[in-house]
């Protein structure tokens, strides 16, 4: 892609967001023309290629692409696109294990499908960024979970200190379509960008939006957008003395409401579930009675959010959120690191330790924002006790190797992660 292309797709989006900030109502045209030029579908093709996913349902794979020749790739798709030809392909179904048991449903679409969800994104994404609330954070530009999880910390911190731990009911699975294409005709007013998204909805169901795909994450925080809009009103109308009063976070469909924990707006915590359930209840969405609960911190409760367990504890009088990584995501990690062992046994030691490093570098550096110095040294022995405990099996030996090996060697021979700095997020 040339750098002028680039530029000017850069200049383009900055333009339509610049104007659906200043003009509410406006409704945009003529946005088709923008998601078919090349320079968009070869941006989009770039993108989805970074994240390096797998194929489709059509089984054809990134490499395969690049064989054929990716400009005739996309040259194909934009002809599709503009003779009105082009029809999405269903998803391939994978079964993703959680904690608990059960499975996660992600959908993977297809290449093609994944370039032209990646440049309808482009040209959508600054419409409706212009019309999303500060308290929403998920799958949007400059913004990530550690900010998210600091805003929650911040109004603890600050007295809101009952919260309700909002949990949906299979949220991405019961997204209303035409609910949906409502809300989204009152930015676009582009027949031919209407019916793209219609036949991407429809080609997976009558409901739902598949988790995975590129453009979901859009469609989800446009369909909740009107109730993250509700409660930064409540935040302002609740508020006295210039003083607010509750506090409101979304990642997703992670959702976190906080009020003052003060006794003279105890009717707040109620108020605001039932506003709640009322706006999920227009949406078609379900809220999951049994897992949302409403926790008070000054009671010494804990709640979870984003992965992280929160605790208020008070310090020399002075009260502080206590942020950890929740139990259940150090066993996973842990769970994931003895799979990886096992299925790189017959690897030396170094070529096994290349794939390691990545797995703990991800999770380390998403969780190490909080206090977790103790969780952090335990994994950092306990990692070190098991590439040990493997470098000895290599050589058909029993024990860790603690006379043979330095842990210099490890770590600066081997090659094995060593930061498990924490880093506290002051944003």
């Amino acid at each position: 892609m040339r750098t002028g292309a680039i530029n000017e797709l850069q200049e383009l989006r900055r333009k339509i967001y610049l104007t659906a900030k200043s003009e509410k109502l406006k409704r945009f045209w003529g946005l088709f023309c923008h998601v078919v030029k090349m320079d968009t579908l070869d941006k989009a093709y770039k993108l989805a290629k970074q994240n390096n996913g797998s194929a489709g349902i059509d089984g054809v794979t990134f490499q395969e692409i690049e064989r054929n020749g990716v400009y005739s790739f996309i040259k194909g798709i934009r002809e599709e696109l503009i003779n009105g030809t082009y029809l999405p392909t269903r998803n391939r179904k994978v079964e993703i294990p959680k904690s608990n048991g059960k499975t996660r449903t992600l959908g993977i679409a297809t290449i093609k499908d994944r370039v032209v969800q990646g440049a309808l994104k482009l040209i959508l994404e600054p419409i409706f960024e212009a019309d999303f609330s500060e308290c929403s954070y998920g799958f949007r530009p400059n913004r990530n979970q550690h900010q998210a999880v600091n805003r929650v910390a911040k109004g603890m911190v600050r007295g809101f200190t009952k919260v309700i731990d909002v949990d949906l009911t299979a949220y991405f699975d019961n997204i209303n379509h035409g609910i949906l294409m409502d809300k989204m005709s009152l930015r676009i007013n582009d027949p031919k960008i209407m019916r793209l998204i219609k036949l991407m909805l429809k080609t997976n169901g009558r409901v739902g939006v598949p988790q995975g795909s590129v453009i979901s994450p859009l469609f989800s925080n446009i369909y909740l957008s009107e109730i993250d809009r509700m409660f930064e009103r409540a935040k302002r109308e609740t508020a006295r003395r210039g003083c607010e009063n509750m506090e409101y976070c979304r990642f997703a469909d992670d959702t976190v409401i906080l009020v003052n924990g003060h006794e003279t707006v105890a009717w707040l915590v109620n108020k605001a579930y039932k506003r709640l359930k009322e706006e999920l209840t227009k949406l078609k969405i379900s809220l999951n009675v049994e897992k949302t609960k409403i926790v008070d911190m000054n009671q010494r409760e804990i709640f979870g959010f984003l992965g992280f367990d929160f605790r208020l504890v008070k310090n020399k009088a002075k009260k502080m959120v206590l942020l950890k990584p929740k139990k259940k995501k150090v066993a996973e990690l842990i769970s994931k690191v003895k799979v990886h062992l096992l299925q790189n046994k017959d690897k030396t030691v170094t070529e096994m330790i290349k794939g390691l490093n990545s797995i703990l570098r991800g999770w380390v550096n998403y969780y190490r924002i909080g206090h977790c110095t103790r969780t952090l040294t335990f994994i950092k022995l306990w990692v070190e006790r098991k590439v040990r405990r493997f470098a000895r099996k290599a050589q058909k030996k029993f024990g860790f190797g603690w006379k043979e090996w330095s842990s210099e060697v490890i770590y600066d021979k081997w090659g094995l992660y060593n930061d498990y700095q924490v880093r506290y997020y002051n944003k």
